[in-house]
């Protein structure tokens, strides 16, 4: 998809690929036949730029058909390099403004809570947008609410787009901020499918709390030259670089 709409954000969307594939797979009350269902849960991808997955497993679970997959972030598509929800049944809002997504969840959960709804809110955020203020600002509000039915899961690859995250503003003592916010607090490897699964089968983690997972992973996981590596965060993989990422994916795909 990324290859062919020249799109980037590859790096960002396999760190999150699994925590995705999980979710949609066995954890989230979704139905692709009434997608905007009251009791559903909702899902929000605040860091909007890794969009990609999120249709990817969308068209997979049959919220439309694959073949619009295609036509990613090309002219005319409903299918943007940010995640939209315009005309793609499945989004709840369209993200990408790093540090919204948790503000927009958290009125999302308080509504459910004042209503006795019994869906859960969801939303993934990348690490960088840990760095802004507007997020913390949802982090208090959840606490002070005690929104239980709130869950934020962090994708912890530590690099933003043109450095670490301990270059660019360090984060740590991560869990430690969280937990003295107000917030029950795990941590897991986020492609461990087993631990995923696991962790969102404890939750809620408190009757009182809202709920944070800090998933620790891996930037441009599965392609050996993709780890670990800022390159990732804007580059398209193209001739030589594609088929050689597709072997070593197609590879591991085999292998599991």
């Amino acid at each position: 998809m990324t290859n062919s709409g020249g799109s980037s954000h590859i790096g960002s969307i396999f760190s999150v690929a699994d925590i995705l594939s999980v979710l949609y797979g066995r954890v989230l009350h979704v139905d692709p036949t009434e997608p905007k269902a009251n009791s559903r849960d909702r899902f929000i991808l605040s860091k909007g730029h890794a969009g990609a997955g999120v249709y990817a497993a969308l068209g997979e679970c049959g919220f439309f058909k694959l073949e619009i997959l295609k036509s990613h972030d090309q002219d005319g598509s409903l299918l943007s390099g940010h995640v939209s929800h315009k005309g793609i049944p499945g989004v709840e809002v369209s993200t990408g403004s790093l540090g919204h997504g948790l503000s927009i969840g958290a009125g999302m959960a308080f509504a459910g809570l004042t209503d006795g709804s019994s869906h859960r809110v969801f939303v993934v955020l990348s690490d960088g947008e840990c760095d802004e203020g507007s997020t913390w600002e949802a982090i208090l509000f959840a606490s002070h609410h005690r929104l239980s039915n709130l869950v934020a899961i962090v994708d912890y690859n530590k690099i933003q787009s043109l450095a670490s995250t301990q270059d660019t503003l360090d984060l740590e003592p991560f869990a430690n901020k969280w937990s003295s916010f107000g917030w029950a607090v795990r941590e897991i490897d986020g492609h461990n499918h087993a631990e995923i699964l696991g962790v969102c089968r404890e939750l809620p983690f408190s009757q009182n709390k809202p709920n944070c997972i800090i998933a620790h992973t891996v930037k441009g996981k599965g392609v050996s030259f993709m780890e670990n590596s800022v390159l990732w965060h804007y580059r398209t993989a193209r001739g030589a670089e594609f088929d050689a990422a597709m072997t070593e994916l197609m590879g591991g795909l085999n292998e599991g």
